[in-house]
């Protein structure tokens, strides 16, 4: 379990801080507010899942201090759902996670730069 900063906003968690992200298999992880037990949600590393690639915005480059040498992680924020393989994932808003100096931010990535990411693709799409 690690610790972050938060830098911007995470969509819907905008008072959200400090973090930890705890990993639960090579899939899924869990991001918990430090503050604030009540709030975690469910995030999935979508190389796991399909090729996913996105020009990272330049704010988020700046604001994370993230370079060509930069350790980033990437993950997506998943809705889960019963059964679990229709729970879904935002591509189109990944969380970027810079492990050199523990900040992470959520991008906003263009549905028009990037068609084939959704923001409510099902797990069960990819199992297929």
């Amino acid at each position: 379990m690690k610790k972050y900063k938060v830098i911007g906003n995470i969509l819907g968690f905008e008072d959200t801080l400090n973090v930890e992200i705890s990993e639960i298999d090579e899939l899924f992880s869990t991001i918990k507010d430090t503050e604030n037990e009540d709030i975690s949600f469910t995030i999935a590393n979508p190389y796991t899942l399909r090729e996913y690639s996105f020009d990272l915005p330049s704010d988020i480059r700046v604001i994370l201090e993230i370079n060509e040498k930069s350790n980033v992680s990437v993950y997506n924020v998943v809705v889960i759902q019963k059964p679990l393989e229709n729970s879904t994932i935002n591509f189109l808003a990944p969380i970027v996670v810079n492990n050199d100096n523990n900040k992470i931010a959520q991008a906003v990535l263009s549905a028009k730069r990037h068609p084939d990411f959704g923001m409510t693709e099902s797990i069960k799409s990819f199992k297929e």
